[in-house]
């Protein structure tokens, strides 16, 4: 007979209470192991990956290994005609770096590729060259009528070169600097409209030539090292019409654009002050602004992986529940003292050794689960969540049938924590799930985010799920660690971000403790099997963005 552990949950909807008796069987649990994740991640993580990076032979291998484990679990091929794999169109684009030039008329071409700023075209064109064209300021680029805010006052931008502030507008307090307005946009915590991607979007939108990013490092919560590492290379888009992607794109440092103000006679903080009142109007900098880049275009099918497990009701099992993590990383790239191969050991080699396990853990349940789980290993997130934005395009089961999606991109490699972060809590009443099976399960609490203003909910795969209406949890590793120092968890962070990010030095550690990552892991699956019993579905709280997308989702299917 199966032991079993008896959890008691009160499960809120916002229409209605339902109070429900939620059955894990403690063999499921315990499939989840420290020895089993760790030796996926080492696989996936290894050399012989290459970095995993798309289109390379270490994607080859990496969907191979993904599909085949996903076998391997029983999980059902829930791809392309009747395989594991759907395929992904993306159009490659590699700028020649000799040929690439940014150039301004009132400074020359003093600045220096990589040094000063990283351009790149998402239009798939093997020339770009543009000549002479205006540079606006446009402040934080935002038009946003629900807080009332509009960057761009009617004025025509099209065919000019944006430059933009990175993330939201926020005022500070003048007695208490380090303390933001609570009543602009969401004070402290970064809205899509603060995210890089949302500024491109627009200026896109209106037509420009092409966009500038200031880059601070605060404000876009990672250094210049991730912006240059990120954006160089052979970079992918989704292939497809150009009309919604810019000519040119990139990011501009803080230093470069102080000097290319300062040449038009402008003062940079001065008119950072002034964005950030809503009056606020664009500035045209009285400069004529130069593009060139000669590119190779190419069209290749990455791929998702996608494994299903079957739902025991006969009606439920056409609902589903997600887990998702992204297999891609930056494959072979610039070294960094010697070291070219970007393996991706906790970004996220360890979030797919994440399915793994919790699909093993679903094969031991025993009871259940009513409805479908999938299994989902995406392509591309780090070339900007593509992957994810093409099955949420393209799904393969409906969305006004998933009810759920958890997404795991990263794991705490570090040890037990008192607590478990959720990015962008008060979203959705997913909160509710993971904070009571935390504390009722593990006696843990739940931390909200520590890093608002970074954005982190806007910046991962469940996203794009979000986009189109589906309640998303995207839970990281918490911030008390048991047997450390409280500032342990800041410091962590600051050197994970100063060293490991993106570098080739995110590789398995020996200094790893995977304790921790277990019990998240086991949270992980009590929060997806509850949503497997659930009598009420997951719902967007009623100040989210997204809660008007999931009714109206919904009202259209019925």
């Amino acid at each position: 007979m199966i032991k079993k552990i008896f959890l008691f949950f009160f499960l809120f909807g916002f229409s209605l209470y339902a109070e429900q008796v939620i059955y894990i069987p403690g063999t499921s649990l315990n499939k989840i192991d420290a020895e089993g994740l760790l030796t996926h991640t080492k696989i996936l993580a290894s050399d012989e990956y290459e970095g995993r990076g798309v289109g390379t032979k270490g994607e080859k291998l990496t969907i191979n290994y993904i599909a085949d484990n996903f076998k391997l679990l029983g999980l059902k091929a829930a791809g392309d005609a009747g395989t594991y794999f759907q395929k992904v169109p993306l159009t490659g684009i590699t700028a020649d770096p000799e040929t690439i030039n940014l150039v301004f008329s009132t400074i020359g071409d003093a600045l220096n590729y990589k040094n000063d700023y990283v351009i790149w075209t998402t239009q798939e064109r093997n020339v770009v060259d543009l000549i002479g064209k205006d540079v606006v300021f446009v402040g934080y680029g935002v038009t946003a009528p629900e807080y009332g805010w509009d960057d761009f006052k009617n004025v025509d931008v099209k065919d000019k070169i944006l430059v933009v502030l990175i993330n939201d507008p926020q005022i500070p307090d003048p007695e208490k600097p380090e303390m933001l307005d609570e009543t602009m946009f969401e004070g402290k915590a970064m809205t899509y409209y603060g995210r890089w991607t949302y500024k491109f979007e627009e200026a896109a939108r209106r037509g420009a030539a092409g966009a500038l990013v200031i880059h601070e490092t605060g404000p876009a919560g990672y250094g210049w090292n991730v912006v240059e590492a990120s954006n160089t290379g052979e970079l992918f888009t989704l292939g497809g019409e150009t009309s919604d992607k810019l000519p040119f794109q990139g990011w501009i440092t803080y230093e470069t654009a102080t000097k290319l103000f300062h040449s038009a006679k402008l003062d940079l903080e001065g008119l950072k002050k002034k964005a950030l009142d809503k009056s606020f109007t664009p500035v045209n900098l009285g400069v004529k602004g130069s593009v060139h880049m000669d590119n190779s275009v190419k069209n290749i099918e990455s791929n998702n992986v996608i494994g299903l497990f079957e739902g025991k009701d006969p009606v439920l099992k056409n609902e589903y529940v997600v887990y998702m993590a992204h297999w891609d990383h930056f494959g072979v790239g610039d070294p960094v003292n010697g070291d070219a191969i970007y393996n991706g050991a906790n970004d996220n080699a360890i979030g797919v050794a994440s399915l793994f396990e919790l699909a093993e853990a679903f094969n031991n349940a025993g009871v259940g689960p009513s409805r479908s789980v999938i299994f989902l290993s995406v392509t591309a997130e780090e070339q900007g969540l593509l992957g994810s934005q093409y099955y949420t395009e393209h799904p393969t089961f409906p969305l006004e049938k998933t009810i759920g999606v958890v997404n795991i991109d990263g794991l705490n490699t570090y040890g037990r924590t008192k607590d478990i972060t959720v990015v962008g809590y008060g979203q959705s009443s997913l909160d509710e799930y993971i904070e009571k099976a935390a504390k009722n399960m593990q006696g843990r609490i739940i931390t909200i985010d520590p890093e608002p203003e970074k954005g982190f909910f806007y910046r991962s795969d469940h996203f794009n799920f979000a986009k189109k209406g589906v309640p998303a949890l995207y839970p990281d590793q918490g911030t008390i660690y048991i047997g450390r120092p409280e500032s342990y968890s800041i410091e962590l962070r600051e050197w994970y971000n100063e060293n490991i990010y993106h570098s080739p030095f995110d590789e398995v550690r020996d200094d790893w403790d995977l304790s921790g990552a277990v019990e998240d892991l086991q949270l992980f699956f009590t929060v997806g099997y509850m949503m497997t019993e659930t009598d009420t579905w997951p719902v967007w709280k009623e100040s989210s963005e997204f809660r008007a997308i999931r009714e109206a989702s919904l009202k259209s299917s019925r």
